[in-house]
């Protein structure tokens, strides 16, 4: 459980912003309340990863990038469709960085790096999918639904769909690598001494 909840909290921080920002936009309508705390949550964490003597992974880089430089052109524009379309482009980005192979080697324990890479990167990619897909989704929203209808999926879709994506990674994970070292052991056993 202790891997578990170690990629849960790199998860999390990493869409700490994103959250906020949907999470402030939905709950008051305030778009620069929204936009500046997840400017402001986006920079605090990055100077706190430093501060703390770590790197700043890639998927971190992108999204203070992300959250800088799309937060301020909201707050330049005034522009609510741009508000709307920003998770799609946010999205996409994050879906391109997710395409690189072992970026997930962050979130995973030294046993999958060990005994199961491949179904670590086959779920790198399935995670760039999800990506891909929840952006083209809010993109047709944004288009052509209204404000509310495209907030509404916001808080409910993504978050819904990343828990479920991770649960389901979770649980494969679990049983692959259990069973590839139950065979590792078999085969110790079998091989002559």
């Amino acid at each position: 459980m202790t891997h578990f909840f170690k990629a849960g909290r790199f998860l999390l921080e990493d869409l700490l912003s994103t959250l906020l920002f949907v999470g402030l936009f939905v709950l008051t309508g305030n778009l620069y309340l929204a936009t500046g705390v997840a400017i402001a949550v986006g920079v605090v964490q990055a100077v706190w990863t430093r501060m703390q003597g770590r790197s700043l992974d890639a998927m971190q880089v992108l999204s203070l990038v992300l959250v800088v430089v799309m937060g301020g052109a909201t707050l330049l524009t005034h522009d609510p469709r741009f508000v709307m379309v920003k998770p799609t482009l946010v999205l996409g980005a994050v879906g391109a960085v997710m395409l690189r192979r072992g970026w997930m080697n962050r979130y995973l324990p030294p046993v999958v790096i060990d005994v199961a890479p491949d179904v670590g990167v086959l779920f790198g990619y399935l995670w760039a999918g999800l990506m891909f897909a929840t952006a083209a989704a809010s993109l047709a929203l944004a288009l052509l639904a209204s404000p509310a209808l495209w907030a509404g999926f916001m808080v409910t879709v993504p978050l819904v769909s990343k828990v479920g994506l991770f649960l389901v990674q979770f649980a494969v994970l679990r049983l692959v690598v259990r069973r590839r070292l139950a065979a590792r052991r078999a085969g110790e056993v079998a091989a002559p001494a």
